[in-house]
């Protein structure tokens, strides 16, 4: 079968191709504010450089703690591949953690991962300040606090033009209604997974933002305050982001296995499903033409919101396959050996 001599060929192109979810750059490379370039200064930014990667890899609040960590944050420097400092303002530790490294640590740990690919976010952002009202436009400088807040919560983020038919529909009603439909339209020429809409005010020195974000037929909300606009902006994405990750992100021990059945594989769907579902702990089971049956470990609903970054269509799933009972022995006849076992029909299927 031509796909399955090519399997081999798939797997060193896998970080060429690309998938339709978003592969997110600068995932192990953290940037922490300090004050003065001072040892003391530094290993405090070193530490929180650290939870920052741990909570942006794995979604949740708590794992840095993990006892299983403990070595690691003793010394972070056997995961730290180098770090400098980059002036300001403000002035920044900038730590670039070694991927593999990371990663064995949180496995031993028993931590699982978010990879990196993720839903990329398409922001309708209006501030409201003494200034006036503005919308956050793709090139603006109001969008650097945003990019940064992204990054830093691990987020692929993309912004509007906000060109002045965007400003007509983007106004602060419609970004704090629990209805996107005034905003799908608007959406669709930017091509991303997800929808946040959120409006930020100044209000006595303060900032404060509502947020709604949609992701198929999910929908979260929430409220933040902040100090200025890059503390409000990484408070909505830290919220965003540990909504977001339990849906990607296979907890040791709470999800079980799942036999995935993906149907239209090709050499560029092989490569993007790899990237998809490493977090999963993929494992291939059988090729057939265009099929492919893999192990994962994860939930159904894990599996679904997955693969819908790909675009992936979900198929009905197929009824196991019966097994004959033994027919009884015929007098003078030969015996009729047992039929062996048919494997159970896969738990989900899917098709590109």
């Amino acid at each position: 079968m031509r796909f399955c001599k090519l399997l081999f060929v798939g797997c060193l192109s896998l970080l060429s191709l690309a998938s339709h979810a978003e592969n997110l750059k600068g995932l192990y490379q953290v940037r922490e504010p300090v004050n003065g370039q001072a040892p003391e200064e530094r290993d405090r930014a070193t530490q929180a450089a650290l939870d920052t990667l741990v909570l942006r890899l794995t979604g949740d609040p708590k794992a840095a703690q993990n006892p299983g960590l403990a070595a690691i944050r003793k010394d972070p420097q056997q995961i730290i591949s180098q770090f400098g400092f980059d002036a300001g303002p403000p002035e920044v530790l900038k730590v670039d953690f070694d991927p593999s490294s990371t990663e064995q640590a949180l496995r031993r740990a028993g931590l699982s991962m978010w990879g990196a690919s993720r839903p990329s976010i398409l922001s309708w952002w209006l501030n409201d300040s003494a200034e006036g009202s503005s919308l956050v436009g793709d090139g603006q400088a109001a969008a650097a606090p945003l990019r940064r807040a992204a990054q830093h919560r691990g987020l692929p983020l993309r912004l509007p033009l906000a060109d002045l038919s965007e400003q007509l529909v983007a106004t602060a009603p419609a970004l704090e209604g629990t209805d996107p439909a005034p905003l799908r339209g608007a959406s669709e020429r930017y091509n991303a997974d997800a929808l946040l809409a959120v409006h930020a005010r100044e209000e006595g020195g303060q900032w404060q933002a509502k947020w709604h974000l949609w992701l198929g037929d999910q929908k979260e909300a929430g409220s933040v305050q902040g100090a200025d606009q890059a503390a409000v902006a990484d408070a909505v994405m830290l919220a965003v982001a540990e909504r977001l990750a339990p849906r990607f992100v296979a907890r040791p021990g709470a999800s079980g296995q799942q036999t995935l059945e993906v149907q239209g594989m090709n050499l560029e769907h092989y490569a993007a499903l790899l990237r998809l579902l490493e977090p999963f702990g993929v494992r291939l089971q059988s090729v057939d033409g265009d099929r492919i049956v893999y192990r994962v470990n994860g939930s159904a609903d894990q599996m679904r919101a997955q693969l819908s970054l790909a675009k992936l269509q979900e198929l009905p799933a197929e009824a196991a396959a019966q097994v004959s009972a033994p027919q009884p022995a015929v007098a003078g006849a030969a015996p009729v050996a047992a039929p062996a076992p048919t494997p159970a029909a896969p738990s989900l299927r899917f098709r590109w």
